[in-house]
């Protein structure tokens, strides 16, 4: 199959398992039924993901590449600051939408804990690294590490948590780049960056 055709296939198997996600939970989809929205056959989802899990963190990686993308793009000449500016509402952008609330929810309702490994290993093991490597260029007495945490904290916050359990709607895109520029601004000054 051209790469073409197989990335068209991913990106409708990747829908159908969303909409499945989201109205039965992970515990209710299998799949055969994945496979069966999607009008594919089980054969190729077993051959490309494996299992239900591996299907899960392919969604997963699907879903944190934009982020990832966005961060490889960042030139090591780009003002750190500048890089945050791009990055945040992206991020926050991912984490607040749909999809992540439907991978989210899955894996928290996996008492097994193995998609939540997933949820992590696809997603923040995939960006903290990069973000630290992009906090290590501000000059700051703060290790890229800590830096990270703190950042992420303040542009996250509750929200993901509150769009998960639905008290929170998606936010538009004006109130994403509010809550990047300054979750920017809190860091630079908490961080006391030069």
């Amino acid at each position: 199959m051209r790469q073409e055709n197989k990335d068209k296939r991913e990106a409708e198997i990747a829908i159908s398992a969303y909409k499945l996600l989201e109205e039965k939970g992970f515990s209710g989809v299998s799949m055969l039924m994945i496979a069966r929205a999607a009008k594919a056959s089980n054969e190729t989802l077993y051959r490309w993901y494996g299992d239900k899990a591996g299907l899960f963190l392919a969604l997963v990686e699907r879903n944190t590449a934009e982020v990832a993308t966005v961060l490889a793009e960042i030139s090591d000449g780009t003002d750190p600051r500048d890089g945050l500016s791009q990055v945040g509402p992206v991020l926050l952008k991912m984490l607040l939408g749909e999809r992540a609330v439907a991978l989210n929810r899955a894996a928290a309702g996996d008492p097994s804990g193995a998609l939540g490994r997933a949820l992590a290993a696809g997603g923040r093991e995939v960006v903290a690294p990069r973000m630290a490597k992009l906090m290590a260029r501000f000059d700051m007495e703060m290790a890229p590490g800590a830096a990270t945490e703190l950042y992420l904290s303040l542009l996250i916050g509750d929200q993901q948590i509150r769009r998960v359990i639905g008290v929170l709607p998606e936010p538009d895109p004006d109130a994403i780049k509010a809550r990047a520029d300054a979750a920017l601004d809190q860091f630079v000054r908490l961080a006391k960056v030069t």
